[in-house]
């Protein structure tokens, strides 16, 4: 394949297509959060991701974990776990069955935020994706994220 080839020119349009959705939507949600609720869009993933723990077998998450879900390094995680937590939002203690683990929680004020912040969220979501609809090129992305389901837990 060469830098010419019509394969690789679609696909790099395509990835252009997608990474152009993803950042008005993020955009979009990012000004609604913090507009109304002082949350930046990671912050609110944050949230929600940590919000879905539970106290079975397996049921927190690690760190790293986190990280992959967030989408963010091992120490921005960190770092935004931190500034969370200095918010009253999160909570850190000691794993009770392994002492070197530390668990991460949603305090009830984060969850109060979170709760209060949802609406907001999906609402800006809705938006941006119909605004992007009406683009040609990003019509047939919003059709495929519009018919995603979220990928079961194995």
């Amino acid at each position: 394949m060469t830098a010419k080839d019509p394969a690789l020119t679609a696909l790099a349009q395509g990835w252009c297509a997608l990474s152009l959705l993803h950042g008005r939507i993020e955009a979009h949600i990012e000004r609604a959060l913090q507009a109304r609720h002082d949350l930046s869009v990671r912050e609110y993933s944050l949230l929600d991701v940590l919000s879905r723990q539970h106290d079975d077998e397996g049921g927190h998450l690690q760190m790293k974990q986190v990280a992959d879900a967030v989408v963010l390094s091992q120490s921005a995680t960190t770092r935004l776990v931190t500034r969370l937590e200095d918010r009253g939002l999160l909570e850190r203690y000691l794993c009770p069955t392994d002492r070197r683990g530390i668990y991460t929680n949603v305090t009830e004020a984060g969850l109060k935020l979170l709760e209060a912040a949802r609406p907001t969220n999906d609402a800006a979501l809705r938006e941006a994706l119909d605004a992007a609809a009406g683009n040609p090129e990003l019509a047939p992305l919003v059709r495929a994220v519009e018919t995603l389901k979220a990928p079961v837990p194995a």
